[in-house]
């Protein structure tokens, strides 16, 4: 885009910094689009560019409207002339000015009185139209009269005198010009009134509410060139109130071989102005993230010897860790989400280094308190599907997807639309995950089965008191899995239920697995206690699976 170039009309560095001289600024001004942005957490680098004509010398460019929440200390500017004339920015800087409000309709939370003010302006504007047209009607009736006159004068010299046509015509001329006459008096007075209303209603608007005027922003740049001709303008600044959230949309194919995942944005903006066919790019930079030093506080080391007591005794507890693997929890996750939240909007979860998503075309982003969801990529990628579930969260077998991530890029921690052939079925959250790593997405609950959990524990002592005298707690956890299909279904659907054992850190403690007392014996138990049954359910079948385990504790352990 082609801009016509201005020259300041007062010397270069007169005027404070920060405040506009007065001028006629929207008058004078260049328009640069908004070209590019890049969008980060909790902001926005806006890039406007564009052409302007330049003359030999140091000449003043005003660029604007731009939003008055420009960053002043991140405002960089660049001007490139081609063929190699030297042309450079000598300064840059940000001018704001308040103007008066420009007039228009009231908003939906306007007052009484404000909104009087305008029917009462619309009114006068109407009554002034009418005016206009009555006195041009009245003076179509005067030259009609006129003509008439002369064509008497005419006749009556002629000797072809019509008393009756003349007559007849006269005083159909007055009737008009009477009627036209008294609209206009009337209309007349209507306007002294409304005129006289309009005036007690503004003053009474004025006495209590004042309109706040606009604050307007303009980029004045100082520009020095050896030789006249078109350059390149390039001008980059942040601006807060932007950001964006990643969200996702997963749909599972009806053979339950493939899944598409589709890679969205929400990005919002209320700076004030649109981004209207922008190059989007999306970064979790964080470029304030070190802007304060950490807060030091003091921690008080102090060393003391063991009680008799302590020595004789090992206190323990029981606590619940999460197992993850290569993309780790993220913030917001499932644990977060149970509850209502009541803090900050939480961050980007993008493992420690900073990502760069870009939309793959331009994209408009207007201002306002809605966002927009931009998308990004998709793909599809082949799938091991299988019913699984954990009785001790949820009675619920839930179908669960495993694919990898063939996105080319990181996947973000964010929410997730899921989507079967049944529709819409719910929302879950993505952790990070990346490129190539196995993701991992629930698709709801599979209604045709239910499991039941019943836990009993038995507490007993063993060996000789002071000597080698033990804790055995025995717990024996009984599941009831039943497939509530019609019995007369031939098919067998393979279920995988999940439990855990306890691990213990302390050697002082011992958890073991009676397999022996185990029906049927488990299909495989890892390294963090989690114990794998698979089992093969036919129409209206029911199985019981029960698991034993035991925790052997010494008589120095206490807190079990």
């Amino acid at each position: 885009m082609t801009a016509e170039k201005t020259r300041a009309k007062t010397p270069v560095g007169t005027g404070a910094a920060g405040l506009d001289d007065g001028t006629d600024a929207a008058a004078s001004a260049l328009f640069l689009p908004v070209t590019a942005v890049t969008c980060l957490e909790d902001r926005a680098q806006v890039e406007r560019s564009g052409t302007v004509a330049l003359d030999a010398g140091v000449q003043r460019l005003r660029i604007g409207p731009v939003t008055p929440l420009t960053v002043d200390r991140s405002l960089r500017a660049e001007i490139t002339a081609p063929g190699g004339t030297g042309a450079r920015v000598v300064d840059a800087r940000v001018v704001r000015s308040y103007t008066p409000a420009p007039p228009s309709r009231p908003g939906p939370g306007a007052s009484d009185l404000r909104r009087e003010v305008l029917t009462l302006e619309r009114e006068v504007r109407e009554a002034e139209q009418a005016r206009q047209r009555l006195e041009s009607a009245l003076a179509v009736v005067a030259q009609a009269k006129a003509e008439l006159h002369r064509d008497i004068a005419q006749g009556a010299g002629a000797g072809d005198a019509d008393p009756e046509r003349w007559a007849d015509r006269l005083e159909r001329v007055d009737e008009e010009a009477e009627t036209r006459t008294g609209e206009l008096r009337r209309l007349r007075r209507r306007a002294h009134d409304l005129d006289e209303e309009l005036r007690a209603a503004r003053a009474a608007l004025a006495a209590t509410e004042n309109e706040p005027p606009t604050l307007t922003a303009y980029v004045e740049l100082v520009v020095e060139t050896d030789a006249a001709g078109p350059a390149s303008a390039r001008v980059v600044n942040l601006v807060p109130c932007a950001l964006w959230r990643p969200a996702y949309r997963a749909t599972l194919a009806a053979d339950r071989a493939s899944v598409l995942l589709e890679t969205d944005a929400f990005v919002w903006q209320d700076t004030g102005e649109d981004w209207d066919g922008v190059r989007l790019t999306l970064s979790t930079a964080r470029p304030t993230l070190a802007t304060s030093p950490p807060e030091l506080t003091e921690d008080v080391l102090v060393l003391r010897d063991r009680t008799p007591e302590e020595r004789r005794t090992v206190e323990v507890d029981l606590r619940e860790e999460d197992v993850t693997t290569v993309g780790g929890d993220s913030p917001g996750g499932a644990a977060e989400d149970a509850g209502p939240r009541s803090g900050p909007l939480p961050g980007l979860d993008d493992g420690g280094s900073v990502r760069r998503l870009t939309a793959p075309g331009t994209v408009s982003v207007p201002s306002g308190r809605h966002p927009r969801r931009v998308h990004l990529s998709s793909f599809t990628a082949d799938c091991r599907v299988e019913d699984t579930c954990a009785p001790e969260l949820s009675p619920l077998v839930v179908t669960t997807a495993h694919f990898p991530n063939a996105a080319g890029h990181v996947l973000l921690a964010g929410p997730v639309d899921l989507v079967r052939g049944s529709g819409y079925v719910g929302r879950t959250t993505l952790p990070f995950a990346g490129a190539g790593e196995e993701v991992r997405l629930p698709f709801g609950s599979e209604d045709a089965f239910r499991v039941v959990r019943h836990v009993e524990e038995h507490r007993k002592t063993t060996g000789l008191s002071g000597l080698n005298q033990r804790t055995v707690i025995t717990r024996t956890v009984r599941l009831f899995v039943s497939r509530l299909d019609d019995p007369g279904r031939d098919d067998h659907r393979e279920v995988v239920i999940r439990e855990r054992v306890p691990v213990s850190e302390v050697s002082a403690v011992e958890v073991r697995t009676v397999t022996g007392q185990c029906r049927p014996a488990p299909d495989g138990i890892d390294a963090d206690g989690i114990v794998r049954y698979v089992q093969s359910l036919g129409g209206g079948e029911r199985r019981e699976i029960a698991l034993t385990y035991e925790i052997s504790a010494s008589s120095a352990v206490t807190g079990l």
